[in-house]
């Protein structure tokens, strides 16, 4: 059974599918699958007893499943993390009536938001299934180094996607012999990062062969490491890390029919909810005072690596122009870490004068990052299964501040609607030192008031329902939610 199931997870389109989750391999795994993917308490890692090879091999499949539920799969038109990012941004914009997707669109999320809940508890889950995985891969299968691997790897992109989306009063509990230990909060703001760190580098320990599955794993490795560094401010350390990696690859997340949509097709096209962000209204209306300060015109850019449908029609809520993004339809991948990503570390790096001061560059600098930005334009890289025209050449910028809006701007556009965008703007602010009213979608709000100070998403204390509250160690009143 595992030999059937592996063949047909690492086969010959292993780039494709070494992410593919919850592949039907027979009715034993899949039985075992759907047990995985029960509601789990959100702030524990409940035990699931397995007795061999093949019941851990089953909890590996079923964490990979829940990691792309907790990123951008559920069949449920409930949002995941990179829907719930791109709705604060400029990425996208809410075409909705619920209250909780245009409060996200504001920027005024609160503490007791039962959709933000929903988002915390999928990532705090994905990284208990992980946890359940790695215990029972290393008791029963412990040959299994590449899986071992990446699964650490999935437990630090978990925790560093917490960090990334929330504010730092994040508590990182597990169970224990089937029993919570609740852990006190992590309120140092790059707390959660090094903990999410030290989980890549224990990944590593674990990918050290040479076959294409180890390769593959350890490259999506590194570039998750590599940007936790550049969150922590090791821009020279990440660019050095992430040099050798294939600008073709990608680790991508899949999807199907038969197991789980991708989450922006349900969210932006079939049921109308979310429409592409733009710098003017949700009516197209550009006059002064009603342009959305910031906000990069993702609709209007007609730029080839963000692909924008005008629909001639309206949203959910009948009031918001309906902008449909066409990059992939419902069962198309999407790349969790990519080596465009990579090229984008090296950017940035020189962007910064290959040191680790944030605006430190020089014009010399300036011009090696517009090259590497460049080389991107001309050879683009496939995202997904898409593939981009090549775009004309960018001119080297003169100053520190064009440099920063160019690299920002060119980085928005090669990785929108994958989750990076939302730490960038968190980042201008506690790397740049850019005020966020010159960062974040500012000014009068489209559907009444204006927007929001939120600079993350506040830790759920939604009494009863699953959340932080049953931590005896949490206080909610140590989220600060405007420290970026």
């Amino acid at each position: 059974m595992k030999q059937l199931f592996t063949r047909r997870l690492r086969g010959v389109a292993i780039a494709a599918t070494s992410a593919a989750i919850l592949v039907s391999a027979s009715a034993c795994l899949n039985s075992l699958q759907d047990s995985l993917l029960e509601q789990q308490q959100p702030q524990v890692i409940l035990p699931v007893s397995v007795s061999n090879p093949t019941g851990a091999l089953g909890l590996y499949t079923g964490a990979l499943g829940q990691f792309r539920s907790a990123l951008n799969g559920h069949n449920n038109n409930q949002e995941t993390l990179w829907n719930w990012e791109g709705l604060m941004t400029d990425e996208f914009r809410s075409g909705d009536t619920f209250l909780q997707r245009n409060n996200a669109d504001q920027r005024i999320t609160d503490p007791g938001d039962i959709q933000n809940l929903s988002v915390y508890n999928y990532l705090q889950q994905a990284r208990g299934f992980a946890r359940s995985a790695i215990n029972a891969l290393q008791q029963f299968s412990p040959t299994s180094t590449s899986d071992i691997g990446e699964m650490y790897m999935e437990m630090g992109f978990m925790e560093m996607s917490l960090a990334q989306g929330y504010c730092a009063n994040i508590p990182l509990g597990e169970t224990v012999g089937g029993v919570p230990q609740y852990t006190v909060p992590i309120t140092d703001p790059l707390g959660v990062f090094r903990v999410a760190g030290s989980r890549l580098d224990t990944a590593l320990t674990f990918l050290t062969a040479s076959n294409a599955q180890t390769v593959y794993v350890k490259n999506a490795t590194l570039i998750t490491k590599a940007r936790i560094m550049v969150d922590t401010g090791n821009f020279t350390g990440a660019a050095a890390l992430v040099a050798s990696i294939p600008v073709s690859y990608q680790y991508l997340i899949t999807y199907s029919l038969a197991t789980q949509d991708n989450e922006w097709w349900t969210m932006a096209i079939s049921t109308k909810r979310y429409s592409v962000g733009d710098s003017v209204n949700i009516n197209g209306d550009n006059t002064p005072g009603n342009r959305i300060a910031n906000a990069i015109p993702f609709v209007n850019s007609n730029d080839p690596r963000v692909v924008v449908k005008d629909t001639g029609s309206k949203s959910f809520d009948s009031i918001t122009q309906w902008y449909v993004f066409k990059n992939f339809g419902r069962d198309d991948p999407i790349a969790l870490v990519t080596g465009t990503d990579a090229q984008l570390i090296i950017a940035e790096a020189q962007l910064n004068g290959n040191s680790n001061t944030a605006n430190g560059g020089n014009a010399a600098s300036w011009a090696q990052m517009t090259a590497t930005l460049n080389a991107l334009r001309t050879a683009p890289p496939k995202l997904g299964i898409y593939q981009p025209a090549a775009m004309p050449v960018l001119v080297a910028p003169a100053t520190a501040a064009a440099a920063r809006a160019l690299f920002f701007r060119e980085k928005a556009f090669w990785q929108f609607a994958r989750g990076e965008r939302f730490e960038d703007l968190r980042r201008l602010q506690r790397q740049y030192g850019l005020t966020q009213d010159l960062v974040w979608p500012t000014g009068n709000f489209e559907k009444g008031g204006s927007f929001g100070t939120n600079v993350n998403f506040p830790v759920p204390v939604n009494a009863g329902n699953g959340s932080e509250t049953a931590n005896p160690n949490y206080d909610a009143l140590k989220c600060i939610t405007t420290t970026p």
